[in-house]
């Protein structure tokens, strides 16, 4: 065995650890659950934009980026636009022709201005509307014909009903080999006051969608070597590898 295979038997031993370490695991539960009170998520940018997203989840993302090498990620969900600036970098560092596709219902002017003048907007496209509209999915889908690799993120509206349409509409765009990445599905895992002024909460989520949407399909399969060995996640249950065409 090489050096390099060596050390990544020992990395997948350390993962396969922290998977069966019942107290790891709640201690991580905790820290998540305090952290949220305080929106922890808010502290970061990516290059000047806020990120609104916790590093572990975007390292993560970085990992799948470079494996799966999309020309075409989609993220439901726009807000400041740092995960959009993010995934740009990603690509423009992968040197394809890649592009990302922000959606969101209510783009907000302050946002797209701060966007529209960032050196990674000229990967990014912008579309405004909601992502469950018919409309703008099939303008999303016609933007993603002909892609080679699509990598699809949902973090727009959070309830049950709204993520499940989205899983159905976006979900035959996510390429073998892919991800279709669910955020926030910690929702269902944290007390029910954090969301007392939004309309999801416990039985009300992503994570619940995303269970439904798992007995419906045999292309995704939860991808559990991320959620062992990131610990700290907002999309526990929400890193769905394609397995089929």
């Amino acid at each position: 065995m090489s050096e390099v295979a060596r050390f990544f038997a020992e990395v997948a031993a350390n993962i396969e650890g922290l998977r069966e370490d019942t107290d790891v695991q709640a201690l991580s539960r905790i820290w998540l659950r305090e952290v949220t009170r305080h929106k922890y998520a808010y502290n970061f940018t990516w290059m000047g934009r806020p990120l609104i997203q916790f590093p572990q989840d975007m390292i993560a993302m970085q990992e799948i980026v470079w494996r799966v090498r999309p020309d075409l990620i989609i993220e439901t969900g726009v807000a400041h636009g740092g995960s959009l600036i993010y995934y740009s970098s990603l690509l423009e560092l992968l040197g394809n022709n890649g592009r990302v596709i922000g959606v969101d219902i209510d783009i907000r002017e302050h946002n797209r201005i701060e966007l529209e003048k960032h050196p990674m907007f000229k990967r990014l496209d912008l579309i405004q509307g909601s992502s469950i509209d018919p409309a703008v999915a099939d303008k999303v889908a016609r933007l993603a014909e002909g892609r080679k690799s699509v990598l699809v993120v949902l973090d727009s509206n959070h309830t049950h009903d709204h993520v499940l349409n989205e899983l159905k509409l976006y979900a035959p765009l996510v390429t073998r080999g892919s991800y279709l990445v669910v955020f926030d599905t910690l929702i269902e895992d944290m007390p029910d006051e954090f969301f007392a002024d939004r309309p999801w909460g416990k039985g009300n989520n992503p994570k619940t969608a995303v269970r439904e949407f798992m007995t419906t399909t045999d292309r995704f399969a939860i991808d559990k070597e991320i959620d062992a060995k990131l610990l700290i996640t907002v999309a526990l249950d929400g890193y769905l590898r394609c397995i089929k065409d």
